[in-house]
Parts: C-alpha cells; sequence; structure tokens
C-alpha cells in the first residue's frame, strides 16, 4: 500500500511525552510502516492556543530538535521540496514533511513566516480553534474573518511556498482565504458537514471551492467527525464521507488526513497497522486507480507543485 497522510500529531505527542517515533503504543511508530511504501507522513507541531510568542516559538523549535534527533541515522528522509516528494516516491522509501497546526506560531510577526520556510515547513493551519494574530477559528462565537496581518500571512506564505491549511478555520476565515488565495489552499484533515454536522467538518459549497481551486482536502478519523454518535465510528463511516466528496466531483481533490495521536480514531481501527485495512475496504467499493489516488497520488501531486 502507498500512503500520503496529510496530518498527525505524533511529533508534538512525542515531545510532549519525552518519547519517539518508534514508540509502539502511539498511533503511529516507524516500526509499523514495514507495509506501507512508500510512505510520507506530515507530522504538524500543534500551537495550542494559549500559547503566544516566545512560548509558541519555543515548542515549535523543541519539536523540531526532536524531529531531527529521531531521523537522524534512519532511512526516514526530511522532505523539504518536490524533488524529496519524487525521490521518496519512486524508491518506495519513507519521508516526513514538518506542518504547523496553529498560526499563533508567528506572534503577530510576518518575518516568521520566513523562519518557518526555512527550517522546512510546507503547510500551516492558519488558526486552531480559537482566535489568533491571523484570525478565528472555528471555536470562536461572532468570529471574524481574516485580520489584516492574516492576509498578510495568506500572501507571504503564498511567497515562500508554505501551503495555506483551512482546518479549523471559522467559515468567516474560509471564505476570506478563497478571496484572497493566489493559490490552491488544503484542509489537512477535515470530513463532510453534509455527512456529520459538526463544526470542524466542510460544508459541500466549502469542499466545492477547494476542489475548484485546485486544492486537497485530507479525509479525518476523527470519531466524532465521523458521526453524530462518534463513539461508534467505524471505518466504513470513512467511506461514507467519501462517498458524497467524491458525488461532488473530488476525485482529484480527496486525500488522507487521519489526525493520528490527536484524537480518538474508530473502534475498529488500532493505527497506522489499520490503513491497510481501509485501503482493502476502499477497493471493494472504487477502482485500484481511484484508491491509490485518494491514499497517495492526489497529495504527491498537490504537495509536489507547490
Amino acid at each position: 500500500m502507498e500512503l500520503f497522510d496529510l496530518h498527525c500529531d505524533t511529533l508534538y505527542r512525542a515531545c510532549n511525552e519525552n518519547s519517539g517515533l518508534f514508540n509502539d503504543c502511539f498511533h503511529i511508530s516507524f516500526n509499523k510502516t514495514g507495509a506501507i511504501s512508500p510512505y510520507i507522513q506530515c507530522m504538524a507541531v500543534w500551537i495550542p492556543d494559549e500559547y503566544r510568542n516566545e512560548k509558541a516559538m519555543a515548542l515549535f523549535k523543541k519539536c523540531c530538535k526532536r524531529l531531527e534527533e529521531e531521523l537522524d541515522g534512519t532511512d526516514i528522509r526530511m522532505i523539504r521540496s518536490a524533488q524529496d516528494v519524487d525521490f521518496v516516491s519512486k524508491s518506495g522509501g519513507r519521508g516526513v514533511l514538518l506542518t504547523v497546526e496553529g498560526g499563533g506560531v508567528l506572534g503577530g510577526r510576518l518575518e516568521n513566516v520566513d523562519y518557518l520556510a526555512n527550517r522546512g515547513v510546507k503547510m500551516m493551519t492558519l488558526t486552531w480553534n480559537g482566535a489568533c494574530e491571523v484570525g478565528d477559528g472555528v471555536g470562536v462565537q461572532n468570529a471574524r474573518g481574516l485580520t489584516s496581518f492574516g492576509k498578510s500571512v495568506v500572501a507571504e506564505m503564498e511567497r515562500h511556498g508554505v501551503i495555506v491549511d483551512v482546518s479549523h478555520a471559522s467559515e468567516a476565515l474560509f471564505y476570506d482565504v478563497a478571496e484572497n488565495a493566489a493559490k490552491p489552499f488544503a484542509a489537512s484533515h477535515s470530513n463532510s458537514k453534509a455527512i456529520c454536522p459538526h463544526r470542524r467538518n466542510l460544508t459541500d459549497e466549502q469542499f466545492s471551492i477547494i476542489a475548484g481551486m485546485g486544492g486537497i482536502v485530507g479525509l479525518n478519523l476523527s470519531r466524532d467527525f465521523l458521526r453524530e454518535d462518534g463513539d461508534n465510528a467505524k471505518m466504513s463511516d470513512v467511506l461514507k464521507h467519501s462517498e458524497h466528496f467524491l458525488s461532488l466531483g473530488g476525485e482529484k481533490t480527496l486525500a488522507i488526513g487521519t489526525d493520528f495521536d490527536g484524537t480518538d480514531i474508530p473502534t475498529d481501527m488500532t493505527g497506522i497497522e489499520s490503513m491497510n485495512d481501509m485501503f482493502d475496504l476502499f477497493l471493494k467499493h472504487y477502482s485500484e486507480e481511484l484508491v491509490k489516488d485518494i491514499f497517495f497520488n492526489n497529495a504527491m501531486r498537490f504537495i509536489g507543485s507547490y
């Protein structure tokens, strides 16, 4: 199986729990990825809403240091360019792509976009659930969209080749991004609101806007985003969200954004090793070409062209 996963919190968890990326107790352990080739994993540094300025940047730097230590001496490639994506894909290897979850890491300083890009960050959610200097997340009542600083951040991210990610964004912020973005953008780990009316999920119109601009949407494994009675969520619920997005013309838009190690996953899954079962489930309903697009090729094309 080939897998390109647009989002997990394993790096943050490893750093926060003073552990590593080979911890078999986590959803993702590189010890458990032998059946996946090639495998590219986006690893997010989550910035909690209460973190600001030096505290937020210190967390980012700490996670970067842990990632470098974990990958040192392994065959896992740190992906910094389209050439790296191509190499891992063609060699059937393993790679990690660094992302950030929460624009609060910028501390209101535009020059920090350049700093993140130079450290290898390829994608950043503009907010988490709360508010930051960029704008408001999905958990803010009477939410605003992009601030004037936020509009500058979108332009600066695009200039530096850092993908704008609208997962966790308020609807107002989403539509401001759609109006201001010059490049395609992502919802790295968001499901369909038509299937499960959770605030974190995308409306049909939002999905169609992302698709129309050539963006990407990653299917999220969070139980509460899959169905209203989340405790009963199973892999088959992921398929329902996929089916709906595909009905909107998402064949080249749909990807995987597991949210491993950041959420409770379906009851019939244990972690990264369960992705083979999900791949087989999708094969029972779709062509092999379409399943490979969802699990790897769509994300590879999108990231590789940015």
